[in-house]
């Protein structure tokens, strides 16, 4: 049996909890891109998809759908899987987990603003919904130097270091 005081507190502690949430949603972003690796050869399958939501699609999303993701079918066949592959690799590595998060976040909201969710009671149950867009949004604001990530490749420390004793702040 452990000790309390062997548990990280405080600060530490929410960040090892940011960095499980991370773990968590790189196996969720890797499974999503795996399952996307045909777009890249047949860029269709996107538009399929495109042309399936657009009979059903609320005003905002037709107009979406017409305008940007249809016409654009072809260049995010290819982002999309990219994007959520480069979202687990920052996931699993820890390193730019914050940016990475911020950018996965935009894709899941451009997501649901195709398939018209925003409009659907069925999107409060959505596991896909507000859990992802809440996770991602945690990470997005607080998942910079999370502990156990690869810190080589993150450049210098975003904190400032601390002052040798007697100096003063400015």
């Amino acid at each position: 049996m452990t000790r309390s005081d062997e548990w990280p507190r405080g600060d530490e502690r929410v960040r090892l909890a940011l960095r499980v949430l991370s773990l968590g949603l790189g196996v969720f972003f890797l499974a999503m891109s795996l399952n996307k690796l045909d777009w890249f050869g047949n860029p269709d399958l996107l538009a399929q998809r495109f042309h399936r939501w657009l009979p059903h699609a609320s005003p905002y999303a037709r107009v979406y759908l017409e305008w940007v993701a249809i016409p654009g079918a072809p260049l995010f066949a290819r982002l999309v899987p990219l994007g959520e592959f480069v979202t687990a690799l920052a996931m699993f590595t820890g390193v730019f987990t914050d940016i990475a998060a911020a950018a996965a976040l935009l894709m899941v909201l451009n997501f649901h603003l195709a398939t018209s969710a925003f409009s659907s009671p069925e999107f409060f149950r959505d596991g896909t919904g507000f859990p992802i867009i809440a996770a991602l949004l945690a990470l997005a604001l607080g998942g910079g130097r999370l502990p156990y990530a690869l810190r080589s490749f993150q450049g210098p420390s975003r904190e400032s270091p601390p002052l040798p004793h007697g100096a003063i702040s400015k």
